[in-house]
């Protein structure tokens, strides 16, 4: 399927590996020129390196925080002279409960998952508004809709990015930007390729498809919103979870 993109350009935040990476991936063989970023250099050169196409930049970056998110949209800017298709993601805060985290542990899981995203959209979105035409997919997890027992702070620093990126999808609608968000269920990432077979198939057996997911079938989900083909999807939450989530809304 032509997804109408070949030749924009986009930036895809912790993209060495997993989701990231897979979606990378998905928008490279759409044709599109990939800025990368990791906070480890190795990983993210060889990651650029395998993408299909040319002309991908790796970078450095920690986007860990808003100014870490500002920067490295920035880069990527300066590095493509342009970014016309912003991909948010990064790593996941520390597990735990209510009874295991004080209110000390959220500032930090918040910058992660929330601030983070802030401010890549500050520095990527306006300049969208300005041409006419941008996509902003965030990463986040089906925990938004279904908290996960012991991620308390994951549970709350995502929710806090559907509701910021909500918000900025009907304000900016009208000047030609779509802002969803995509929500990974269990899939076969780095992590869970640590486990062995028997965790790996017990994670299968709890999911409706019986199998988990891929990350570069999720790559493709994510790059369908990029699309020219959904242009009128905007302010969504996608679910890609194998049907893990079962409630009607």
């Amino acid at each position: 399927m032509d997804l109408g993109i070949a030749g924009r350009k986009a930036a895809v935040a912790a993209s060495s590996a997993g989701l990231g990476l897979g979606t990378a991936k998905a928008l490279a063989e759409a044709g599109v020129q990939v800025a990368l970023c990791s906070r480890d250099r190795g990983r993210v050169e060889a990651a650029a390196a395998a993408l299909p196409g040319e002309g991908h930049v790796p970078l450095v970056a920690d986007v860990s925080d808003a100014a870490g998110g500002k920067a490295f949209v920035e880069a990527a800017v300066e590095a493509l002279g342009e970014v016309d298709i912003l991909i948010c993601n990064a790593g996941g805060p520390s597990p735990g409960t209510f009874g295991t985290k004080s209110p000390d542990d959220f500032p930090s899981a918040l910058d992660l998952n929330l601030m983070s995203t802030v401010g890549m959209c500050y520095a990527a979105a306006p300049a969208m508004r300005e041409r006419g035409w941008g996509r902003v997919v965030a990463i986040t997890s089906i925990s938004v809709r279904q908290p996960i027992s012991n991620l308390i702070l994951s549970n709350t620093s995502r929710a806090g990015v559907t509701g910021f990126l909500k918000s900025v999808a009907i304000e900016i609608a009208g000047d030609g930007v779509t802002v969803n968000t995509i929500q990974p269920g269990i899939h076969l990432t780095d992590r869970l390729g640590q486990l062995d077979k028997g965790g790996r198939e017990a994670m299968a057996r709890s999911i409706p498809t019986g199998t988990l997911g891929d990350a570069e079938d999720f790559g493709r989900a994510a790059a369908f919103l990029c699309s020219t083909s959904a242009r009128f999807i905007t302010g969504a939450s996608l679910n890609v979870d194998g049907g893990a989530y079962q409630a009607l809304q």
